[in-house]
């Protein structure tokens, strides 16, 4: 049993805890030093001042099991319908389904409010598990941008895969 929910200020030790993790021993994120909690919460207050969602994913026990949130593609006006995503899971609670209830919870949320279009910027090209996830959800393939980043002693490869959100490039969006 499984919540999403949205985060409250009370999780980001957590989301600290567990992106602090994957920025350590990972290469989803190209970070090198793990963001205290006090730098969790100013990012996280500048994806929710930014009109997009960040949800958690609570276990029956009330744990947080993972996190995922929208924020800006690029920052440039004419991407303003387009959203990259993040996903990250508690290292003992991949493999339960976590990423994809966060991840279509995100899309949900997302084009709820009107996007039309999410990247995902997978960090290293063998990341099955991502990669998977996101194929799953109805991403696509989109390129990949090789050995663009040096990180644990080797180059890392980000792989981008996109997903239409609502009527996606079908229509013109609204004024």
């Amino acid at each position: 049993m499984m919540t999403i929910r949205d985060s409250r200020d009370a999780d980001v030790p957590v989301l600290a805890s567990i992106y602090g993790h994957w920025v350590t021993h990972g290469l989803a994120s190209f970070e090198l030093d793990p963001p205290d909690p006090a730098e969790m919460a100013r990012r996280r207050q500048a994806v929710l001042a930014g009109g997009y969602p960040y949800l958690v994913a609570e276990g029956a026990d009330g744990r947080v099991l993972g996190y995922a949130y929208a924020s800006a593609y690029r920052t440039r006006p004419a991407y303003r319908f387009a959203v990259e995503n993040s996903i990250y899971v508690a290292p003992d609670a991949g493999r339960g389904g976590v990423g994809s209830a966060l991840l279509a919870a995100l899309v949900e949320a997302c084009t709820a409010r009107g996007f039309r279009l999410m990247v995902a910027v997978i960090g290293d090209s063998g990341n099955a598990a991502s990669i998977g996830l996101h194929a799953r959800a109805g991403f696509a393939h989109a390129g990949m941008l090789p050995a663009v980043g040096w990180k644990h002693g080797r180059w890392v490869d980000s792989v981008l895969m996109t997903r239409p959100l609502g009527e996606g490039a079908g229509t013109a969006p609204a004024p």
